[in-house]
């Protein structure tokens, strides 16, 4: 191939765009070369679109300024293989590619049928003008259209056979359902351009067709020469432009973002086209987009946990970061310090066992190179604050735990849960997989929702996550400011005598031996109202709470303090006695604690309320009585 010096096609040109499509079945050799040499020159002349190359021949679709066009039509005839060239040409405003590529293939048109070689043998081709003579004299023939359905139902010829074809490679099989009495007469076939008929052609005489001619040039040819006659409607063309009309005219018809369907002039005015998320092809009710939506998250749930992810044994890692009060403290005090329960000796065994290491940092370029520690630490050796530290646990299987997750409700920034009970919330103790935590993140990942919001891992209910960190600070704020509305159900010992209670005991600011939130004047202020809803015959009442304020363990311990402690609970007894405050196992008679409903504002300051169905010990109860 030889170039010309010409200068290259300003891209500031205020010139119209001419856009070239072109195909040539011909034995090519050196594809490598070719490929690089067309590439060169249409870059140096600022073309853009697409050029396939294969052992079988060249198919591109190219557009420029009208010169650049031309030499780069002059270059590739220059080349003995495509010296003949004849592109079909049309003209816009603008230009309808974003970049040029030029591929090596397998096929320049995907087909996959072996014995078919255009460049050796095809169907007699039918001039334009001599297929609109036959069609004006009403000469029997059948039209068969070798397109896609998508691009049929846009535009076709008068009578045109569909052949039910969602790709060119399904057209053996549409070839199969054609009547039989189709192989003994005239069988005109077209396309957009023509190549697709150049191999539909000879599979067809191989299966029968005994008359079977393609339109030279397809509906693009046919357009340029005899215009719209015995055509209705628009073609559809591969580029920016969708489609053009029987003047070669780009039309008003565009194609979906989300599903590529054709969308027509008069369907961009129905109001299920939203350009960039929805065209009658595709549209749907939110409601039921949002059910298809639940249904697979659900399915993905019990896929993830069964088994549960912490059923196997494995390497646990459970962190311990050194928080400013224990700064400067040995070792050893700053572990019995974060967990007074274990006690001193336990935590020494650990230590010296090498279960107690420093967590290795994650690698960052121009960062020194980690050294690690000699094993096992020094019970005597200083911590600093913020420095962490991992607890080994090796082969740990985790205790079982609730995983009946149940979305209800999911859109592009909120997601809300029903939480069963139990199940933490997040890694703690003993768990780490076991986690709500964790099994959102592999239920939508790559997606990881932020959780806004904290419930006991023996409580149930709602839960309020967000999918961008943005509308996450927004609805956290609001939890920060008690600008949330939130409503529990609790079923509790006892029968109140009043149908309606508060109690504005202050909680401690620290957790008390066995992790329970003890009552103290000289504590953060805390405040409940409650509202009693059924008393039992068995010496228990269903009451609902409104907390005032979000502080940990705050229903439990208020109920607790005015004499009316939750049916279940592992740490606030009958009686006025305490227990610990520990993870029940699903076996175990639950706490009847459940979070029933929030209120909150959106990122759009739009107020949301979303409610969790009841649980078995709220409506069973409710249920009988009534």
């Amino acid at each position: 191939m030889s170039a010309s010096t010409a200068p290259a096609a300003s891209p500031e040109s205020k010139s119209p765009i001419i856009n070239i499509s072109c195909y040539k079945f011909v034995a090519l050799d050196n594809l490598e070369d070719r490929k690089s040499a067309i590439r060169r020159r249409a870059c140096e002349l600022n073309l853009k679109g697409t050029v396939l190359l294969s052992h079988e021949g060249i198919n591109l679709f190219v557009a420029g300024p009208p010169e650049a066009i031309h030499l780069f039509v002059d270059f590739l005839r220059s080349d003995l293989a495509f010296a003949d060239l004849q592109p079909k040409e049309s003209a816009n405003e603008y230009q309808p590619f974003n970049r040029m590529l030029v591929k090596i293939k397998k096929e320049i048109i995907a087909f996959g049928i072996d014995g078919v070689v255009p460049a050796q043998k095809t169907s007699p081709k039918l001039s334009a003008k001599e297929l609109k003579r036959w069609l004006d004299e009403g000469r029997k023939v059948h039209l068969l259209d070798t397109r896609n359905d998508y691009e049929y139902d846009l535009g076709t010829f008068d009578n045109a056979i569909k052949m039910g074809l969602d790709h060119f490679r399904e057209f053996p099989d549409g070839v199969a359902r054609l009547s039989e009495e189709l192989k003994n007469e005239p069988v005109v076939m077209f396309c957009t351009g023509g190549i697709r008929c150049e191999k539909a052609g000879p599979y067809m005489e191989m299966a029968g067709f005994s008359q079977v001619y393609q339109l030279d040039g397809g509906i693009l040819k046919y357009f340029e020469e005899v215009g719209g006659d015995h055509y209705h409607g628009e073609c559809f063309v591969f580029d920016q432009r969708v489609a053009v009309d029987p003047s070669l005219q780009e039309t008003p018809t565009t194609q979906c973002y989300i599903c590529q369907a054709v969308v027509t002039a008069e369907e961009q005015q129905l109001p299920q086209y939203v350009p960039g998320k929805s065209c009658p092809a595709c549209f749907c009710e939110e409601s039921q987009s949002m059910a298809e939506l639940i249904e697979s998250r659900h399915a993905e749930i019990q896929r993830i946990t069964n088994p549960l992810p912490g059923s196997e044994p494995y390497l646990n890692r459970r962190p311990l970061n050194v928080p400013q009060r224990c700064a400067n403290m040995t070792m050893i005090e700053f572990l019995v310090d974060l967990h007074p329960q274990v006690g001193r000796d336990e935590w020494l065994r650990r230590i010296a066992d090498s279960t107690i290491v420093p967590t290795e940092p994650v690698r960052r370029r121009r960062r020194p190179k980690w050294v690690p520690e000699p094993l096992p630490l020094s019970p005597e050796r200083i911590v600093r604050e913020g420095e962490r530290f991992d607890q080994l646990a090796p082969m740990s299987v985790e205790p079982e735990v609730a995983a009946d997750i149940c979305v209800l409700h999911e859109d592009d920034e909120l997601i809300i849960l029903s939480k069963p009970a139990p199940l933490p919330v997040h890694a703690c103790g003993r768990f780490n997989r076991n986690t709500l935590r964790n099994i959102l993140n592999l239920v939508w990942f790559p997606c990881r929702p932020h959780i806004v919001h904290r419930l006991d891992a023996n409580t149930s209910g709602i839960m309020v996550l967000c999918k961008r960190k943005r509308v996450a600070s927004i609805v956290q704020k609001q939890f920060e400011n008690r600008l949330v509305g939130k409503t529990y159900l609790a079923k509790v010992h006892g029968h109140p005598s009043a149908d309606k209670l508060s109690c504005e005991a202050s909680l401690a600011r620290e957790a008390a031996e066995g992790g329970i939130y003890l009552i103290d004047p000289d504590g953060h202020e805390a405040s409940t109202a409650f509202e009693v809803l059924q008393r039992f015959e068995d010496g228990t009442s269903l009451v609902r709470a409104f907390p005032r304020t979000g502080r940990t363990n705050q229903i439990r311990a208020h109920l607790w303090h005015l004499g009316f402690p939750i049916v279940g609970d592992p740490a606030y007894l009958q009686g006025g006695q305490l227990g610990s405050s520990h993870t029940l196992l699903p076996s175990e008679p639950p706490m009847c604690l459940h979070s029933e409903s929030i209120v909150f504002q959106d990122a759009d300051r739009k107020e949301q309320k979303f409610e969790a169905p009841a649980p078995e010990w709220a409506t069973t109860e409710r249920s009988e009585l009534a």
